[in-house]
């Protein structure tokens, strides 16, 4: 009698491969197959068993590998043989990341299941960007939503008007697509279009890019430096922060004078 799988839906972070959780980790390590999304940080599939099986069913825009029924399919069957599954997704399975589907769709079928939460860029790559998206006495809330919701056919889903009046700190995921758009629906619903705002490409990766622009300019900042996905959208007062001492990580390069403060600095302490 072939033992029962189970599917394991793990959040892989947000790029930076040491952001996934420790009990992320060993399921990798253990599992018997990955079925992973193509924003998977780089070398977590090299922590995977010699003879696991890889299965990618990367979506990417404009090209899509498999479809959500046949990923389902998928994880379905092969837990019906007995194996034991990491579903493996960029980010955190459940937002913007079709886990709660796929753990209906598990649900359904009989098939046992956890949530694995991971890092999501919507926090990571501001973070990495040095923008807090809370801040004493600048802002109290944070909303999240998608940009692709108007590359869809139909009204929008998203209430434009109730986003320009809630205050706090907006942040965008897949709209790269959708900027202006979004920007435009934004200014329309009466948000001051010098608000600041900021579009992260690559967050916590060494790739990553930060443009910086007020809101009514942003559209055309990243179409100028041709900003690409994966990225993500701030937009709010908490931007400014990022150039008052928050930048942290895609600092510029070390100008000759820095370099010699510091070989002054270490002079100093091997001495003492």
């Amino acid at each position: 009698m072939v033992s029962r799988g189970k599917v394991w839906l793990v959040g892989a972070g947000p790029g930076d491969p040491d952001l996934i959780t420790r009990k992320g980790l060993r399921l990798i390590r253990l599992a018997d197959v990955i079925v992973f999304d193509r924003l998977i940080p780089p070398g977590l599939l090299d922590e995977a068993r010699e003879n696991a099986v890889l299965i990618n069913v990367g979506k990417a825009p404009a090209r899509q590998r498999l479809s959500q029924e046949r990923i389902n399919e998928v994880l379905i069957a092969r837990a019906r043989l007995g194996a034991q599954i990491v579903r493996l997704k960029g980010g955190d399975p459940l937002l913007f990341g079709r886990g709660g589907e796929e753990a209906l769709a598990c649900h359904a079928a009989g098939i046992p299941f956890e949530i694995v939460p991971g890092i999501s860029s919507a926090y990571a790559a501001p973070a990495y960007a040095g923008i807090p998206l809370t801040q004493r006495e600048i802002s109290s809330s944070v909303t999240i939503f998608t940009g692709h919701d108007l590359l869809e056919e139909g009204p929008s889903r998203i209430n434009y008007e109730a986003l320009s009046q809630i205050g706090g700190t907006l942040v965008i995921l897949m709209a790269v697509h959708s900027l202006s758009r979004v920007q435009r629906r934004l200014l329309d619903a009466g948000l001051d279009p010098e608000t600041p705002a900021a579009a992260i490409e690559w967050g916590s990766v060494a790739e990553q890019r930060v443009i910086e622009a007020p809101l009514a300019a942003l559209a055309d900042a990243a179409a100028e430096k041709a900003l690409c996905p994966p990225a993500i959208i701030v937009i709010g007062e908490v931007v400014r922060l990022r150039g008052k001492g928050m930048r942290w990580f895609d600092l510029p390069t070390l100008l000759p004078e820095d370099q010699t403060e510091i070989d002054g600095l270490r002079a100093i302490l091997e001495v003492t």
